[in-house]
């Protein structure tokens, strides 16, 4: 549930990558946020997709979501 409401709200930043231990794809969302920032573009699309993948886990099982993103590692989606 925490990385679900992080993907949600803080999800442009990669905070809710950074919680699940997946450090590389949140670095590239901060990064992309941060220098991107200039441009408005690339920071409205990682706040998207930081929006949807937090729907995303929460609308999954616990059972799916620690079988997804815990056990496979799954880094997008």
């Amino acid at each position: 549930m925490a990385a679900g409401l992080l993907g949600i709200f803080l999800g442009g930043l990669g905070i809710h990558k950074f919680y699940l231990g997946r450090n590389n794809p949140g670095l590239i969302m901060l990064l992309v946020t941060l220098i991107g920032g200039i441009l408005i573009i690339p920071a409205l699309v990682m706040g998207i997709i930081g929006l949807i993948e937090g729907i995303i886990y929460l609308t999954k099982t616990d059972e799916q979501f620690y079988d997804e993103y815990v056990l496979h590692k799954k880094d997008w989606f």
